[in-house]
């Protein structure tokens, strides 16, 4: 991503790429350590390499993660009742942060846009067939 974007817009990719990455890799691993499913965890780890936006130097520069606003956790965020809520979550997480980068792509970098697109409607997917797949 080149410079064409503020700091503190450059603030909100960070965040966002972080957690994209980190919702993705809560449904991985529980997929992959807990229902042992190959195939689910090998597409979530192609798509959290996808997560990628260079240099990674200007977005470790923007972070603030001392001053965040909402450091602290909020009560629904305690919320879990048991892995089903948490995948919900995470898989939640990951598809509102992969749709701010795409939105924030577009000023600077269309085609990453549509990488974050890409990324995004792969999740509905594998949320759909995931979430039936814990109902039975």
């Amino acid at each position: 991503m080149n410079n064409s974007l503020p700091p503190e817009l450059l603030r909100v990719v960070d965040a966002n790429l972080n957690r994209l990455k980190e919702g993705i890799r809560v449904i991985e691993d529980i997929a992959r350590y807990v229902h042992n499913d190959k195939e689910l965890s090998t597409s979530l780890k192609h798509l959290r390499h996808l997560c990628r936006i260079e240099p990674i130097e200007e977005l470790l520069a923007s972070r603030d993660s001392v001053n965040d606003v909402l450091r602290p956790t909020i009560q629904s965020e305690m919320n879990r009742t048991d892995l089903k809520s948490i995948v919900i979550a995470n898989y939640k997480r990951a598809q509102e942060s992969s749709r701010v980068l795409e939105e924030l792509s577009k000023i600077v970098e269309p085609t990453l846009s549509e990488q974050f697109k890409h990324i995004r409607y792969e999740l509905y997917t594998l949320e759909k067939k995931n979430i039936l797949g814990l109902d039975q």
